[in-house]
């Protein structure tokens, strides 16, 4: 039995950017760029602040807002992706169906139920649950591998050209590669920014994707970055996208990520997630270059209390 054929997803372009940022400027302010001790005049890129806790929401407001009216959309996902997503649905009166397993928190479920969307629950994982979505009819909008998406996420850069000046070393997390992908996007506009992208230590699938010029699959392991943790989709856009820029891949540990969390608490009063502190944590052990100003996006903040405390507690 031969593998299906990936799926067509257009690579996204400067076309796509101006549009999507006209489209999230209309939503959402622009959150704002911290001072940070991490390097001289650094800056903490606080995308923890947005409405549902991650930047996903970009993204999900970009390819909603794409759609013509009346036009339905689907997605899979009980994470921040999902969340983003139902909220973007309620803010733009799209027609949404997100679909999540049978196992997904149930936390995570009544949240995204909260919204104005049609919630269908499939499968034993994530993957069934994507396997189910894609069977439905609507535009699929997955949570790193579309154009409008990708360009939605890169308006995280639009923001910061009018917030601070170049040249710039900007430091995100990967997983998928939506994020570091629409970053890439917006750093073509621009001569003057180094990218950093900064995956988990147990799934590196973008690296893997960037060396081989191809997706292939990676051994995954457990983290508590579980936003970062995964396989691509096959013929995923994002690492043609992320290599094109010349971006910087590394990766970090979990022991890593929970000093990243404990120092953003300590230092900072910040609340993040470990994809959201995967930044932080390749500036801390020394495992990102700089050159220029710092610019490290925080992603997320949606962390149980009970994973958060451990971090924050552990040695």
């Amino acid at each position: 039995m031969t593998d299906p054929e990936p799926r067509p997803v257009r690579t996204p372009t400067a076309a796509d950017l101006a549009a999507a940022a006209g489209r999230v400027a209309a939503v959402l302010a622009p959150t704002p760029v911290l001072p940070t001790a991490l390097a001289p005049g650094a800056l903490l890129k606080a995308e923890t602040l947005q409405p549902t806790g991650s930047f996903k929401i970009r993204g999900a407001l970009s390819a909603l807002g794409a759609l013509p009216d009346g036009a339905p959309a689907v997605t899979a996902s009980a994470g921040n992706h999902g969340l983003g997503f139902a909220h973007a649905a309620a803010r733009t009166g799209a027609d949404a169906t997100v679909v999540v397993s049978e196992h997904a928190s149930p936390a995570k479920v009544a949240k995204i139920a909260s919204y104005p969307v049609a919630l269908v629950r499939h499968g034993a994982d994530y993957d069934a649950a994507e396997a189910h979505a894609l069977s439905l009819p609507g535009r699929f909008v997955s949570p790193y591998n579309d154009p409008d998406v990708i360009a939605g996420q890169g308006t995280i850069g639009v923001e910061l050209d009018a917030q601070t000046e170049g040249p710039l070393t900007v430091v995100a997390p990967v997983g998928g590669g939506g994020l570091l992908a629409g970053l890439a996007l917006w750093a073509s506009t621009r001569d003057d920014v180094r990218l950093v992208g900064v995956e988990s230590s147990v799934s590196r699938a973008v690296s893997a994707a960037v060396s081989a010029g191809r997706t292939v699959p990676v051994e995954v392991g457990d983290s508590i970055a579980d936003g970062l943790v995964g396989n691509l989709e096959p013929g995923s856009v994002t690492p043609s996208v992320i290599a094109a820029a010349g971006a910087v891949l590394t990766h970090v540990s979990d022991a890593e990520l929970r000093a990243a969390i404990r120092w953003l608490f300590t230092e900072h009063g910040l609340v993040a997630e470990g994809a959201g502190a995967a930044g932080v944590a390749a500036v801390l052990a020394g495992k990102a270059e700089i050159a220029g100003r710092l610019v490290v996006v925080l992603s997320g903040r949606n962390v149980t209390p009970d994973t958060y405390l451990e971090a924050i507690t552990h040695a």
